[in-house]
């Protein structure tokens, strides 16, 4: 924290810092247990009536009393990485927009309105990279329009905890009473490890999610709006690992573009976990991204599944950066259905059955 030549702890933030990544010291709250003081780390996204609001790297809002303060100060916009490959929070947007194509898009100003009948929330969402063109409630309106006309409910898709995230944005829609739903992260490695943790053998390549691959996938009666979805991006490889009958043992889906290699949608009979098949399929999907000349890696997990996180980190990964669905405060849809949960991420071979390491949305 700020220390000042007299060695007292100094409030060195105001209310113009709002945008800005900070540390702060305040007193803890009355009858608290333990420390005396509490410090908080992340983006100030207002300065109100005596009241601060920081936004952390996990999406969550801490309000903070301005009479508590006991220091502050501006902090770099977010920590070096000490490990796995350097990327941007744009560069990483943009790839995993690429991986998970929507049927249908339109520009509004630098944002990206995407729809797929529903399937999914990442292909049903606004992609704010930038500014819009329009003022921003103006900007909402054309949002809700666009996915009304559509039958759908508007979200929209931001990030936090990395420079050039979107905590700004998040408060802005918070304030209008825009309901964050899903919360996940956004994991980064290098490639090589994943492809040297196992032999991949037994797993069958393919260009194209058959039967047999979408009898595994976790949704039942993929439509043709899910085919296209799951069959977009640059490079994308299925993978099957052939069970006894006609359902495999362990699928998963990857798509390499330029550097990056994208892992998601594994998924292991829960019946033959605990047996390394997730590994298996993650490595001969590593292998091939290396072939066609990818160096990194990236996926997504839910911040709640301590098992795969393990796993991920054990192979290099790390947490970049969260990301979050909002959704329009409409007093009521028309009976619209909210999009189904996106792509799975990597599963894990070991634990009770579940959905797969993250669930991407």
């Amino acid at each position: 924290m700020e220390i000042s030549a007299s060695g007292r702890l100094e409030v060195r933030i105001t209310a113009a810092d709002v945008g800005k990544r900070v540390s702060i010291r305040r007193l803890s709250e009355p009858g608290a247990r333990g420390e005396k003081f509490t410090d908080t780390v992340g983006v100030l996204t207002s300065w109100d009536h005596g009241v601060l609001l920081i936004t952390r790297k996990s999406g969550e809002t801490v309000r903070i009393a301005e009479s508590s303060l006991v220091a502050g100060k501006v902090v770099p916009a977010a920590p070096a990485r000490r490990r796995g490959p350097a990327a941007t929070y744009e560069e990483l947007a943009r790839v995993a927009a690429r991986a998970w194509r929507p049927v249908e898009s339109e520009p509004l100003g630098e944002w990206e309105l995407r729809a797929a009948a529903g399937f999914t929330r990442r292909a049903n969402s606004v992609l704010p990279l930038g500014d819009p063109g329009l003022p921003l409630d103006a900007a909402l309106a054309v949002v809700r329009r666009w996915y009304g006309e559509r039958g759908l409910p508007a979200y929209i898709q931001t990030a936090t905890g990395a420079d050039g995230t979107q905590e700004l944005l998040c408060a802005e829609l918070e304030r209008r009473g825009w309901v964050r739903e899903v919360t996940a992260e956004l994991w980064i490695g290098a490639l090589a490890p994943v492809a040297d943790r196992a032999e991949g053998s037994g797993v069958v390549l393919s260009r194209t999610a058959d039967e047999a691959w979408l009898a595994r996938y976790q949704r039942k009666g993929v439509s043709e709006v899910a085919l296209k979805v799951l069959g977009s991006g640059p490079s994308v490889w299925f993978a099957t690992v052939p069970g006894e009958g006609a359902v495999p043992a362990a699928i998963g889906r990857c798509v390499v573009d330029g550097r990056w290699a994208s892992f998601a949608a594994v998924e292991v009979d829960p019946a033959l976990r605990r047996r390394g098949l997730a590994t298996t399929v993650l490595a001969a999907l590593a292998r091939r991204a290396l072939d066609e000349g990818a160096s990194a890696a990236w996926l997504q997990v839910e911040s709640d599944n301590a098992a795969a996180r393990a796993l991920y980190a054990g192979m290099g990964f790390g947490a970049h950066h969260a990301y979050h669905h909002y959704r329009a405060p409409e007093s009521g849809d028309g009976g619209h259905p909210r999009p189904s949960r996106a792509e799975s991420a990597p599963g894990l071979p070991s634990g009770p059955p579940r959905n797969s390491g993250a669930r991407p949305s």
